[in-house]
């Protein structure tokens, strides 16, 4: 198959598989006599992946690990289940931090919802903070 049904299979777009390509994500296709990249089933299987693993919020160069285990005839299952427990691990320490600051922001709210603007502290850059 061409590029861009490549592309709609994967549900990404052509340009994102040329720079998968670019990247090492994703091996250089094969050309067809006339020279567009012919992909297969292999690739559009791979593509979906990367895309995955993006949406689990890894970073490409922890997809091209995996990927480089997979291609060396490496199962990376257990790699791929310690990966997603660090993120997994990530996610809660910065969702933690997200709501302590949250909670900052919203005191500040409040301090700013009560002030009259018209006794701000002239000495001050902004009294609100």
């Amino acid at each position: 198959m061409r590029i861009g049904e490549a592309a709609t299979a994967a549900n990404i777009t052509t340009k994102t598989i040329r720079f998968y390509e670019q990247a090492g994500l994703l091996p250089p296709p094969g050309r067809t006599t006339n020279g567009y990249r012919s992909y297969n089933e292999i690739s559009v299987n791979r593509l979906q992946f990367i895309r995955r693993a993006q949406t689990a919020g890894l970073a490409l160069a922890q997809i091209r690990d995996i990927l480089r285990m997979r291609d060396e005839n490496h199962t990376p299952c257990a790699h791929v289940a310690e990966m997603l427990t660090r993120q997994l691990s990530a996610l809660d320490q910065r969702i933690g931090e997200l709501q302590a600051l949250r909670a900052t922001v919203a005191e500040f709210q409040a301090t700013a919802l009560e002030a009259d603007p018209n006794k701000c502290d002239p000495n001050r850059i902004c009294s609100l903070l």
